[in-house]
């Protein structure tokens, strides 16, 4: 049997301020807030059980709220610093109540289990269980890992420093133990850096004169802005806000082009103002996918539309310019077709026609190309799945992840080399959680847009246009995307339509080569279509 606990008798206090005379009052009071605190402390004690029951059932109730609240994880500052916070409220509470080690991994995993149980029905590979790829991981890490750092790991500190606390207050153990101690250490920066930088705020540098000052009448902010009860984030930036507006749609679904647009195309902020939307699900946007039910590829064109409209007004501009990429063309092409009014011309780079015959002709072409190269495995895995469309994202991911194998060219002489959207995420541009929410809104945004575009082919539906049109194309762009849009361009009637091909460019010619990007902007869009 184990022997008792003897607990340590009450001590009056000696200390008595400067002053002041102790009375047999204070004694009283201060004998009685410490004995009844030991006394509580003494009945969850009694059975440690007790004690773990309360932890658990804190940790329970903040898996309920935070599955509720944040189903996605922290979206925003406000969202990590009360996961950090509630992660050590409970995990201190946990393992100062039971005065047990085992709250170090009761807590976080009841807190665990019910979140996931909260958010059943979140949308998204983020939410869903692990598959096993890269697009997998991503959205693994994405999903669950932020959380885990800004709440998890403080819960399981906060208990061990809880319970450390507990056992030396009942007279438990006074033993020193410094291979402990240099583990809470090492815990505790683990829980503090990443946290610290999760709520670093993103930001852009001021457009500056040649002694370093700002320009009078330029503007340079990241700013957010409601569109349609979506705060929906976007970058603004130009010499001067007399410009022509130039309003640039990203690719995707769920890409964010920030950095790309930022690092490699300073010079149209001369010509422009240039604003980067991250469109909603997106980037900076990613807190407003939910619910996913309302992201229709009807509502992202009204979207883009109020954006215009909210530009027009902001610049006192009757029209403005949009230029989209990839996904951003198909965007930009539905919005001049359905309100020609507000754009003064559209400028595709890297355009769609029809995304089912792409993937079609992108699956023909990687069948072939893993045959001829003994790739087996890759071969039997696409007949598996078979031609697209698909349903999920991760088919998908065959596909374009052998795009760059497939359909190789030299990016050296390029700005953006062959890492591309890759190579322009780590700007200040950027906050940490914007970052990975840049990943997350890829995959989550994706997987709900992407199965509404398989019936676009403007071949069929977007010949006529009231508006210039222009087109910017890579010379190695491939086949899947170049071949529909050769088809298309011959059938386009517009105002005016031209179309420009750099040579050492792909997919993505604007950030490839942008000085030429920029002549082409003004010496041929704002040369023709400038009143």
């Amino acid at each position: 049997m184990t022997a008792p606990i003897e607990y340590p008798p009450a001590v009056a206090p000696t200390d008595v301020p400067p002053g002041r005379t102790t009375t047999s009052r204070d004694h009283q009071k201060r004998f009685s807030v410490g004995e009844s605190s030991r006394a509580a402390l003494r009945l969850v004690r009694a059975d440690r059980n007790i004690g773990l029951a309360l932890g658990v059932g804190l940790a329970v109730t903040w898996g309920l709220l935070a599955g509720m609240w944040m189903p996605r994880g922290p979206l925003t500052t406000t969202h990590v610093v009360a996961s950090m916070l509630a992660g050590l409220l409970t995990g201190g509470v946990a393992g100062y109540a039971s005065g047990s080690r085992w709250s170090v991994v009761a807590a976080p995993v009841a807190f665990a289990a019910v979140f996931e149980f909260a958010r059943t029905g979140t949308v998204g590979p983020t939410t869903e269980g692990f598959h096993a790829s890269f697009y997998g991981l991503l959205a693994m890490v994405t999903g669950r890992g932020v959380h885990g750092l800004v709440s998890l790991a403080p819960m399981a500190l906060a208990a061990v420093a809880g319970g450390a606390v507990a056992r030396r207050g009942l007279g438990v153990s006074k033993r020193r133990h410094t291979g402990r101690r240099v583990g809470v250490i090492v815990l505790a920066a683990l829980v503090a850096v990443p946290s610290l930088l999760f709520i670093r705020p993103a930001s852009t540098a001021a457009i500056v004169d040649s002694a370093g000052r700002p320009i009078s009448g330029s503007v340079a902010e990241l700013t957010t802005v409601n569109i349609n009860s979506h705060d929906l984030a976007m970058m603004i930036r130009g010499v001067d806000t007399s410009n022509p507006v130039l309003l640039f749609l990203a690719g995707g679904p769920g890409g964010s082009e920030l950095g790309a647009m930022r690092r490699h195309l300073s010079g149209l902020e001369e010509h422009f103002v240039v604003v980067t939307w991250d469109q909603r699900g997106s980037g900076k946007s990613y807190a407003a996918l939910d619910p996913t039910s309302t992201l229709t590829l009807e509502s992202v064109v009204d979207d883009t539309i109020a954006v215009t409209n909210y530009l027009r007004e902001r610049f006192g501009q009757d029209r403005i310019y949009v230029a989209g990429q990839s996904w951003g063309t198909t965007l930009g092409v539905l919005a001049v077709q359905q309100r020609p009014d507000l754009y003064q011309a559209f400028i595709g780079t890297g355009q769609m026609v029809s995304q089912r015959e792409t993937d079609l002709i992108f699956y023909e072409d990687t069948l072939v190309w893993a045959k001829q190269t003994g790739r087996i495995d890759l071969f039997t895995e696409l007949v598996k799945a078979g031609p697209p469309p698909y349903e999920e994202i991760y088919p998908y991911e065959t596909l374009l992840a052998q795009e760059p194998d497939v359909y190789p060219y030299d990016h050296t002489g390029n700005s953006e080399g062959a890492g591309q959207m890759a190579e322009n995420i780590l700007v200040p541009e950027y906050s940490l959680l914007d970052q990975v929410h840049i990943f997350a809104g890829f995959v989550d945004t994706f997987s709900v847009l992407y199965p509404q575009l398989q019936e676009i082919d403007f071949r069929e539906t977007a010949t006529d246009f009231d508006v210039p049109v222009f087109f910017v194309q890579g010379a190695h762009e491939a086949r899947g995307r170049a071949q529909p849009f050769a088809e298309w361009y011959a059938m386009v009637d517009a105002p005016m339509k031209d179309t420009v091909t750099f040579e050492t460019s792909g997919h993505r010619p604007l950030w490839e080569q942008p000085e030429e990007f920029v002549d082409y902007m003004t010496g041929t869009v704002l040369a023709e279509t400038r009143s």
